[in-house]
Order: C-alpha cells, then sequence, then structure tokens
C-alpha cells in the first residue's frame, strides 16, 4: 500500500472538495430548499421547547408553530409580493429620476472646479443597479419559497426529529456513552447564535419598518423585509439594505428626508450590532470583514440568493465545527473578528 505524503493529502481533500462543491452546486436546486428548512427547522426549536414546558404535547405544538410560521411566511409574502411588482413597475421612472440627480451632483461639483465625466460615471456607477441588488435578491428568494409545501413538510419531519438528532450524531461517531461532549456543545451553539440572530434582525426589520413609515418612504414594509434578512449579513448587508430607502426618499422627497433615512439606518445597525448582539452573543462568534465578504461571494455563488443571506450562518456553522476540532482550530482563529476577543470569549 503506498504511503501519502502531507502533500498528497492535502491534494486529496482539496480534490475531493472541489468534487463535492460542484456536485452541491450541480444539485442546488434540491440542496437550496433543505438548507432552508434546517434553518427554519432550527429557529423553531426553541419555541418547540418552550411549549413543552406547558405541558403542551409535541404534535400540538409542532402544529402550533407550523401554523404560524405559514401564518407569517404567507401574509409577509403577500405584503411584499405586491410591494415588489409596484415597485418593479415604478423602477424604470425611479432610475431615470436617479440619473438625474446624479447629473445635477455632477453640475454642482463642476461649479467647484471639480470636473468630472458624467457618462463614464454613470456607465461605471449606475446608481440604479443599487437598488437591483436588493430587489433581485427578493425576486430569486421568492422563486425559493415557491417550494414552500415541501419546505413546510420538510421542517415538521424535522421538529419532530429534533431531540433525536444529538444522540443519533453521538452513535454515528461511535460514541453510544455520549461523552464527547463537543458534539453537544456544537449543536448548542448553532442553535444560541441562530435563534439570537434571528431576534435582532427581527426587531431590526421592525425598526427600519417604523423609521420609514414615520418618515413616509415609499414601500416601508418591504424595505423592512429587506432589513431582517440582510442583517444576517453583518457590515455590508446593513449597506446595501439602506441605500435603496435612502435613494427612494432622495427622488420622491428630498435630500433631508434622505439624510434622515440614512442616519436613522446607522443608528439602528450602531445599535444592535455593536450593543445588543454582543450582550447576548458574546464576541467569540465573531467573522473578520474580509471573511464576511469572502462567505457572500463563496455562498452567492454555490447557492444563489439563498446562498447570500445564509452566508454568515453558514459560515459560522463552519466556524463554530472547527473550534470544536482540534486540528481546525487554527482556522477558526482565521476566521474570527480579533484574537484578543477570542481569548476573551475562551476564559469566559
Amino acid at each position: 500500500m503506498p504511503s501519502f505524503t502531507g502533500a498528497s493529502k492535502s491534494l486529496l481533500v482539496m480534490a475531493a472538495l472541489v468534487v463535492v462543491l460542484a456536485g452541491v452546486k450541480t444539485a442546488s436546486a434540491l440542496v437550496v430548499p433543505f438548507i432552508l428548512s434546517v434553518f427554519i427547522a432550527i429557529i423553531c426549536n426553541p419555541l418547540i421547547d418552550t411549549l413543552g414546558r406547558y405541558r403542551i404535547p409535541k404534535g400540538v405544538a409542532v402544529s402550533i408553530v407550523i401554523l404560524l410560521v405559514v401564518a407569517v411566511l404567507l401574509s409577509i409574502g403577500g405584503l411584499v409580493g405586491q410591494s415588489v411588482n409596484d415597485f418593479s413597475q415604478n423602477l424604470p421612472q425611479y432610475k431615470e429620476q436617479l440619473k438625474k440627480e446624479f447629473v445635477w451632483a455632477v453640475n454642482t461639483l463642476a461649479q467647484y472646479n471639480i470636473f468630472l465625466n458624467k457618462e463614464q460615471l454613470i456607465s461605471m456607477f449606475d446608481p440604479g443597479k443599487m437598488i437591483d441588488v436588493a430587489t433581485n435578491m427578493l425576486t430569486g428568494l421568492g422563486g425559493v419559497m415557491a417550494n414552500l409545501f415541501l419546505i413546510i413538510i420538510t421542517v415538521v419531519f424535522m421538529l419532530f426529529e429534533g431531540p433525536s438528532i444529538s444522540r443519533k450524531i453521538h452513535l454515528a461517531l461511535d460514541d453510544p456513552d455520549m461523552k464527547m461532549a463537543q458534539i453537544d456543545r456544537f449543536l448548542e451553539s448553532i442553535n444560541s447564535y441562530l435563534a439570537i440572530k434571528t431576534l435582532v434582525s427581527l426587531a431590526t426589520g421592525f425598526l427600519a419598518t417604523m423609521l420609514l413609515w414615520a418618515l413616509d418612504v415609499d414601500y416601508f414594509i418591504l424595505w423592512g423585509v429587506v432589513a431582517f434578512m440582510f442583517n444576517y449579513i453583518p457590515n455590508i448587508g446593513s449597506i446595501i439594505a439602506a441605500v435603496p430607502p435612502v435613494l427612494l426618499a432622495l427622488i420622491t422627497q428630498n435630500p433631508l428626508t434622505a439624510a434622515f433615512v440614512g442616519m436613522g439606518y446607522l443608528v439602528i445597525n450602531a445599535v444592535m450590532g455593536n450593543v445588543v448582539e454582543p450582550k447576548f452573543m458574546g464576541r467569540g462568534l465573531g467573522l473578520s470583514t474580509l471573511v464576511v465578504f469572502l462567505s457572500l461571494i463563496f455562498w452567492g455563488w454555490l447557492l444563489g440568493t439563498v446562498g447570500m443571506l445564509l452566508s454568515v450562518p453558514l459560515t459560522m456553522v463552519v466556524k463554530i465545527a472547527l473550534e470544536e476540532s482540534e486540528e481546525g482550530r487554527w482556522l477558526a482563529t482565521l476566521l474570527g473578528a480579533d484574537v484578543d476577543d477570542a481569548k476573551q470569549s475562551d476564559q469566559g
């Protein structure tokens, strides 16, 4: 039997990884609904446990949670779908107005002897494309949610199987006595991260909706949903979510309202991202800004719109798994935001 050197093993692992990723990308139509189902099931699991503490039977608890999820998805989907349709119809007009505002800004700069090429700037930095990013992601997510029935059925089975998943993983890893505590820590960390992140994202979306409603910005519910979803992407997501309502306020109202919208988003994301979230989640789960950006590109390429929205949670799953492995802890440290924060988290 030939022996493999370290370099040969690395090449073999990389080749296997390429084959797996190619298979996932090819089967993304099946993989994406499954990943979304896992995501929803993990978020719903704490609700099931809460109902269980009140001695509500498991079947009844699952039925209540599923009905609640379906009702919320259908109601929000109806409102957002109508808003997306209306907004798409008005999009050409909005883009034209944005170009006029852009030209006005260039002409104003020219009065102060700052000369810019309008045609070249518009071709390179078309402000209308900034709005397209958010709307295209919503449209892509709507395509995935067309498989809502399949996703809900999968979530139901996952919720019923939830309590036995930990036991099955222990058995699969040849640990029938369940002595490998890192497995339970891994599962608990994922549940905790996704539950807290979802609650923070819901609060962010709600506050953004109230802000836009108070300032009378069109499609405020739509932009609130966008703020909720993009909050799963730290730093970059909040910027992308703020751009469409700011530009819309600029062209439909006035620069002062647009400035208020921008400052409101800045305050909301600063409080939620730097005060509320670290308080409940801790700093040990942080990712560097570079890793956030690269994960957005990678998961978006691999899984499309859902991959982009869930890029950070998916990367966090990988990071948490690496932290529980002696061989992979060095890579988890590289993915982290700050070495000192990681040390403080370990000491805590």
